[in-house]
């Protein structure tokens, strides 16, 4: 799904799940692809969020307000977003912290932890993927193998890459989370900006660890 700033993803089934929700006014893009699947907002069940970045949980009290929708993130991302102005401008700011004080927090959220399982494709596992944020997740489908990935990854001319470092939080700490996802059996990677990879995901992904 389209939505401003973001590739989301609508999981559909008997709990319709919202992976991101783009900027803040993205409700309109979203309810029109919906209808194009014969859908509406009201059908989704739960937005979970792949992390506190405003592109990606910018539309979120919209859609939950619209759908009545539970929202998921995990702890250490809605920590963050409650960051005070003393902590942004203390010592040299990095971009992270000035995004997270700038960034209006959801409401009502429920913890995404890691290890959680959502019952979709065949169970949805979370992965708590720190680095490009402190709560960054993974979602990944092991009977699918599949993984989306949020911002963790980008794909440059082609190739699996590390995130942006400007827009990351703690470069080291998102390769070690990186390692991690390539001991996954993975075939498809989804990414937040970038067109998916289709086949070989677990080679993409073992080539840019080591």
């Amino acid at each position: 799904m389209r939505l401003i700033g973001v590739n989301a993803f609508l999981i559909l089934g008997d709990e319709p799940t919202l992976v991101d929700a783009g900027h803040r006014g993205s409700g309109a893009m979203l309810r029109r692809q919906l209808a194009a699947l014969d859908h509406q907002v009201t059908d989704i069940t739960r937005i979970v969020c792949t992390h506190g970045h405003p592109d990606h949980i910018g539309g979120v009290q919209e859609i939950a307000r619209a759908s009545g929708a539970k929202v998921l993130m995990h702890p250490a991302d809605m920590e963050r977003l409650r960051i005070r102005f003393r902590e942004v401008i203390r010592g040299r700011p990095a971009p992270g912290a000035i995004i997270a004080y700038l960034t209006q927090a959801p409401t009502d959220v429920i913890a995404a932890q890691d290890g959680d399982v959502l019952p979709v494709l065949g169970g949805l596992r979370v992965l708590h993927t720190p680095g490009h944020t402190p709560g960054s997740i993974c979602l990944y489908s092991a009977t699918r193998r599949l993984l989306i990935v949020g911002d963790l990854l980008q794909r440059m001319r082609g190739q699996v890459t590390l995130p942006n470092y400007f827009f990351t939080d703690d470069m080291p700490l998102a390769r070690r989370s990186i390692a991690r996802l390539a001991e996954l059996d993975v075939e498809t990677i989804l990414f937040s900006h970038y067109p998916p990879v289709r086949q070989g995901g677990r080679d993409a992904l073992r080539a840019l660890a080591s």
